[in-house]
């Protein structure tokens, strides 16, 4: 699978590339805008999941403790009909273990889940997330652009994150916003026949009653 040498090679200013979840804290340096864990899928796993029946891929929105989110996301999957093996149990781990990873680096009680199918051109306006920050994983299809913008016009170099690999996005309520000028967007990809399936985890302080108002990544 060439994909990470193809988006990531130069990641663009205030972006961190790093080999492991525990080196994602990166984006807590001064100047980090981003971070992305690159990573390869486990074998066997992109092909089932880019085989599978969209309308058996998960969605949900939902605040929870970090440590409910392995139950709860197996049952969402098991909701939506999707076929149970290892590369199931793979998908389920993943996430449980991505949000436990976030929870701890953002020092967060609660969660905000979601889990988006995507075929359309939802989101294709470059911006920053009303967030304090904000990690993206594509399972399926392609991740997340970004890019720089000095001014707050499109980008005029666009990467793209690559799929199975989790980034960490600064938002607009971080203490410190770094001045790097970084946006992003989901791809526009209606027409082409493709659906995304993609994790967004946001920090959340004040439980299960807190107000959504994050914006869709």
């Amino acid at each position: 699978m060439n994909y990470h040498r193809q988006y990531v090679r130069n990641a663009g200013i205030g972006v961190g590339l790093v080999d492991s979840p525990q080196a994602m804290n990166l984006i807590h340096t001064q100047g980090a805008a981003a971070v992305i864990w690159k990573r390869q899928p486990e074998p066997g796993f992109q092909a089932w999941i880019d085989n599978l029946d969209p309308a058996c891929l998960p969605r949900a929105r939902v605040i929870l403790q970090p440590h409910s989110v392995r139950d709860v996301v197996s049952l969402i999957c098991v909701g939506a009909g999707m076929p149970g093996g290892e590369p199931h149990d793979v998908l389920i781990d993943d996430i449980a273990a991505l949000a436990d990873a976030f929870a701890t680096l953002m020092n967060c009680p609660y969660l905000r889940l979601r889990l988006d199918v995507v075929n359309d051109n939802a989101c294709r306006k470059f911006h920053i997330d009303a967030v304090t920050a904000r990690l993206v994983c594509t399972y399926r299809g392609l991740g997340t652009q970004y890019g720089i913008s000095t001014d707050g016009t499109e980008p005029k170099r666009v990467f793209t994150v690559p799929t199975g690999a989790p980034a960490i996005l600064r938002g607009t309520l971080w203490p410190d916003p770094p001045p790097c000028g970084l946006l992003h967007r989901s791809p526009p990809i209606e027409g082409t026949g493709e659906t995304r399936l993609v994790l967004v985890l946001d920090p959340v302080l004040d439980g299960p009653g807190a107000d959504d108002r994050a914006r869709r990544t």
